[in-house]
């Protein structure tokens, strides 16, 4: 039993690990320097931030880490246009862009905007230790409930709504006015994800329905 504790904890700090590993190389290759300042801010604010994740919630809730670590989407979920993906080319930019001094962001830009990134990604750990059963994937476990309480009782996905600030200011916070253009990518995708996420949980989660008349917006409040 112990061995396998200790296997878990190693698993549950490999993920992280190995996050931070390939967020470095793909922020500074391009840049071709460590002297990408903006950069070690983001890579820095954010490695702290999960790696607090992973320390908490293996204590208080290691199912929730579990959940997080699965990225196979059943055969039945609908995939996202393959487009919407190349939001993820928006990482790459900002390090050619500190390479050839493509942008010129004001250094105010760039702190406020990874003061928001770290926002954003504080609001998704409020919004993790209030739904335990938040997955990369959609799925619908036989023991879950809905949960109303907290920041759902403002919208219906408030993850993704935390999710959209970090990373529509992570091309600002990387000083990169460039990589805001595959970084709106992620709005069209997200709302994809969240209109089918909807479908599922109307069709199997219990109470979801009755949810979703008492909580009129899915993202932000008074708009959608």
């Amino acid at each position: 039993m112990e061995g396998n504790t200790k296997l878990s904890k190693q698993r549950a700090y490999l993920v992280p690990i190995v996050i931070m590993i390939v967020m470095g190389i793909v922020l500074f290759l391009p840049a071709g320097t460590l002297r990408f300042w903006e950069a070690w801010i983001y890579w820095l604010e954010f490695s702290i931030v999960t790696f607090f994740i992973t320390a908490y919630f293996l204590k208080k809730s290691p199912e929730l880490l579990s959940r997080r670590m699965k990225y196979k989407e059943k055969d039945t979920t609908k995939k996202p246009p393959s487009i919407f993906n190349l939001f993820f080319i928006g990482y790459i930019i900002p390090g050619i862009d500190f390479r050839f001094h493509w942008s010129s962001v004001p250094i105010w830009i760039v702190i406020t905007s990874n003061v928001i990134v770290l926002l954003g990604y504080i609001f998704i750990v409020l919004v993790f230790n209030e739904n335990r059963y938040a997955s990369t994937i959609i799925q619908v476990e036989k023991e879950q409930r809905v949960i109303t309480t907290g920041p759902y009782s403002i919208v219906r996905h408030p993850m993704y709504l935390g999710m959209l600030l970090m990373l529509l200011f992570t091309p600002l916070a990387l000083g990169s006015y460039w990589a805001v253009i595959p970084f709106l990518l992620s709005v069209p995708m997200n709302i994809f994800r969240i209109k089918n996420e909807e479908e599922v949980l109307l069709r199997e989660l219990s109470g979801y329905k009755e949810y979703c008349l008492k909580t009129r917006y899915r993202l932000i409040p008074l708009i959608w």
